[in-house]
């Protein structure tokens, strides 16, 4: 399984055309029969003006294929292609490896954060894995990790992870608690004296198109937040807010 995370910068105030464009004529269009649509969010604080579509396939191949396939819809083409166009100014693409894939949580309701880490070049993004998945069961008894992933193409040396929480209040509290816990402690001290991520930029986005995201198949357009952190650590809340 791959995943597939793009990002489209719009011109400013179009935002609203893009979704409801992505939110009827390509769901419509695509439905998941070309790759399976897990979250299409909105830029609220940071970079302005983006939204993000995270994609699941099979495999490479199957991406190929399937977007080969795509690109020969009449309807895509002719109908969603040159409705879109005009918004976009730029696109970004993502191709992700699962290290945990994605595990539902056991309560449902939840926000979910995505916190994404550029590691140093030249192996700084195996120690950080190894050092994280030794930790990670102490990690996970303050709050339960969704899914992990690292970078194949786009962008390279980076690690994603995903996290669930009731509320915001919750996360704090946990990233709290975590905090104090001493094998914790000795991850962060460890990554301090070594570092093998560096810089971060931050960003709030809003989930626009729940689809089957991930954790829980939330109603589409149920809006969310997302908050991000910088060049090397990116941070992303999402949550429910009706």
């Amino acid at each position: 399984m791959i995943y597939e995370l793009r990002t489209y910068t719009v011109k400013p105030g179009t935002i609203g055309d893009m979704v409801k464009a992505a939110s009827t004529m390509s769901r419509d269009i695509r439905n998941d029969d070309y790759g399976k649509l897990e979250g299409y969010w909105s830029t609220e604080i940071g970079p302005l003006n983006q939204v993000m579509h995270l994609w699941s396939y099979g495999s490479f191949d199957e991406r190929a294929r399937l977007r080969g396939e795509l690109a020969k819809n009449p309807r895509w083409t002719g109908e969603y292609i040159p409705l879109i166009r005009p918004l976009l100014v730029r696109q970004d693409v993502r191709l992700l490896n699962a290290i945990k894939p994605p595990v539902a949580p056991a309560s449902t309701g939840n926000i979910y954060e995505l916190r994404n880490y550029r590691a140093k070049a030249a192996g700084g993004l195996k120690q950080w894995l190894d050092a994280f998945t030794a930790v990670l069961p102490a990690r996970e008894k303050y709050s339960k990790i969704v899914g992990l992933w690292q970078t194949e193409a786009g962008q390279p040396n980076e690690a994603c992870h995903i996290w669930a929480y009731p509320d915001l209040n919750a996360r704090a509290e946990a990233r709290g608690n975590a905090m104090k816990d001493p094998e914790w402690q000795a991850f962060l001290g460890k990554a301090k004296r070594r570092p093998m991520t560096g810089s971060a930029k931050q960003s709030i986005l809003s989930l626009r198109i729940g689809m089957d995201c991930f954790v829980a198949r939330a109603p589409l357009r149920k809006r969310f937040a997302f908050v991000a952190g910088n060049d090397d650590v990116e941070v992303l809340v999402i949550c429910p807010t009706g």
